[in-house]
């Protein structure tokens, strides 16, 4: 289907957490690729609580000789008892510069999967981050800027917003992903503020999210709760959306 990216443009709105949460709802085969140059590893020490260490990483995908699209299988490595494939990333933010060559070709790996039937998420971290992966969000079919209402949150996003906009560089399709609409401002009102539309949103709901950031125990109706069954709804947006946008692409073409 496509390539989708997340990040965020300050402090920390929940990117890897709902990062995993869509991959482990996608229906489709996916991977995961944790691309945040911060090297917190977040899904390794959060939702595996530091007791699965993937023997590859991303490290290992820039040094194989092999080059990125061939090395790119050995390095992905399943989640047991899933369809969602991982790539882990760094451990140490001071590795993220050493990246730098490594997102060009690994954005053209990732678009060349659609073929083989899965599809990618990739966790961006935050922006501007020395290291951040900018050709991977630029390239990706849709990226998403995941923030929250509150006004320092979207006095951030909007920083960032022209940037992401620009028509000779920046993200291909760009949207945004709201965490706890209504506090304060509504999904039309973030819109406006930061200048991409808001593609979807998700509650917030702390205990629920803990299951994904920190491996806390499932809440007692988990997986027919709110959070869960809105991160099937997003899923289900993010394909209409980037459904939508080649249909438009295919049209200016052969107009």
């Amino acid at each position: 289907m496509a390539v989708i990216a997340l990040a965020s443009a300050g402090g920390s709105p929940g990117v890897t957490t709902t990062s995993l949460g869509l991959a482990l709802a996608w229906p489709r085969p996916v991977l995961l690729v944790d691309a945040d140059p911060t090297g917190t590893a977040g899904v390794l020490s959060g939702f595996f609580r530091g007791t699965w260490a993937p023997e590859l990483s991303l490290i290992d995908l820039a040094l194989s000789p092999l080059g990125v699209a061939d090395a790119l299988p050995t390095v992905a490595q399943r989640l047991e008892g899933t369809s969602v494939s991982i790539v882990a990333g760094i451990r140490d933010h001071a590795q993220a510069t050493g990246l730098r060559d490594l997102w060009a070709p690994l954005a053209e790996a990732l678009a060349a999967l659609e073929s083989t039937g899965q599809d990618v998420i990739v966790d961006g971290g935050r922006l501007g981050l020395p290291g951040y992966p900018e050709p991977l969000l630029d390239a990706a079919d849709l990226t998403l800027m995941v923030t929250r209402s509150p006004l320092p949150a979207l006095a951030a996003a909007r920083t960032w917003s022209a940037t992401v906009r620009r028509q000779d560089s920046g993200w291909r399709n760009p949207g945004a992903l709201l965490i706890g609409e209504g506090q304060p401002y509504k999904a039309a009102d973030v819109a406006r503020v930061i200048g991409i539309p808001v593609i979807g949103v998700l509650p917030d709901e702390p205990e629920a999210a803990a299951v994904y950031y920190r491996g806390a125990h499932a809440p007692a109706q988990f997986e027919n709760g709110t959070y869960v069954r809105s991160l099937i709804a997003l899923t289900e947006v993010i394909q209409a959306c980037v459904a939508r946008s080649r249909a438009q692409l295919i049209e200016e073409v052969t107009r």
